[in-house]
């Protein structure tokens, strides 16, 4: 294990880029896979005829979002504190949950193939349907409009927002006893969850996607970003919910090696 600018590097840390790195590859060959080709009865036409209308939210802003906003958290109490291992600890946990979350919900959307809202107007532009359900309709188009459940805005946009409400609750100790009785704590940890909420709801709006598909992805959003929060920070109830586990056990090393000088100290005298 090496310290570089007050870093640790070492084979975990290697692994830990690495991961991400085949996360962020395995998630874009996903995206251009063929999801289940699921049937479609008469009687649930109707659910998917809504008209084609543009994302509220489109992907170049959703992603800008996504990703840097998180960054500019984190970079922010990085400025205020200067804590470098908080910082590594940071942007390990987030690109973990993003990571993550970009490959179960792909899994999820290939496997299910649930048609969009608007999926009647993707498979016959022209609105004339055949007989045996044949799409006329543009094959990129098609694919995507198969791609329903869950909803991959919601998921991702709960699991980056989420973790900021996360990661604030823990810098302000919103949930501890040092942060109780004081609401402007509690406010900061909603705004952002408020954002998360807004995004996946506008894919409802737009009719993109079904009610059930935004439930589903904002649950798997969220606990996705809490399980890889805590992987690396205490419970948010702690008093020590603002610090990461590395400096808290590199802090508890140090005082027992310092009591063990301390004590070979003694011994001799």
């Amino acid at each position: 294990m090496t310290n570089v600018s007050g870093l640790q590097l070492s084979v975990g840390f290697l692994f830990d880029v690495l991961l991400r790195v085949f996360l962020a590859v395995l998630f874009v060959e996903l995206e251009k896979a063929e999801p289940f080709t699921r049937k479609i009865h008469e009687d649930e036409l109707w659910l998917y005829r809504n008209p084609r209308t543009e994302s509220f939210v489109p992907t170049t802003v959703l992603w800008p979002l996504v990703f840097m906003m998180p960054i500019a958290v984190i970079c922010f109490f990085f400025i205020w504190h200067k804590d470098r291992i908080d910082l590594q600890q940071a942007i390990l946990s987030v690109t973990l949950a993003l990571g993550f979350n970009g490959l179960i919900t792909d899994i999820l959307k290939l496997i299910v193939g649930r048609p969009r809202p608007d999926f009647f107007w993707r498979c016959f532009p022209d609105g004339q349907m055949n007989a045996g359900f044949k799409c006329t309709g543009d094959p990129t188009t098609i694919r995507d409009g198969k791609k329903s459940f869950p909803s991959g805005h919601s998921s991702f946009a709960f699991a980056s927002f989420g973790f900021i409400a996360l990661y604030l609750a823990g810098k302000l100790h919103t949930f501890s006893l040092a942060g109780k009785g004081q609401s402007w704590r509690l406010c900061m940890f909603f705004l952002p969850l408020c954002v998360a909420l807004a995004i996946a709801l506008s894919r409802t709006c737009d009719y993109h996607h079904h009610w059930q598909d935004v439930a589903a992805g904002s649950v798997i959003g969220y606990c996705l970003t809490y399980i890889c929060y805590r992987h690396y920070y205490p419970p948010l109830d702690s008093s020590y919910c603002d610090r990461p586990y590395v400096a808290l056990a590199s802090q508890i090393q140090s005082s027992n090696n310092a009591k063990s000088n301390k004590n070979e100290q003694i011994k001799w005298i």
